[in-house]
């Protein structure tokens, strides 16, 4: 079985710093959204759908203003 950082292109928000104190995130082929520590990135893996992990930029940017 294939883990799913095995087929993506991971990024990083460009409000990161290069302290390597963030999370990474990659589109699947199967429209789900994974994340991943940019510390231990052959650790755990969470994967959401796409429109879950949309809805939760739209609130955290909410909650951000």
């Amino acid at each position: 079985m294939r883990h799913a950082q095995d087929a993506v292109r991971w990024r990083k928000s460009s409000y990161s710093s290069d302290q390597g104190q963030c999370v990474e995130i990659a589109e699947t082929s199967n429209h789900q959204v994974a994340v991943r520590d940019s510390k231990n990135p052959h650790g755990p893996t969470l994967l959401v759908s796409a429109t879950a992990f949309a809805d939760f930029v739209s609130a955290a940017a909410a909650r951000a203003l």
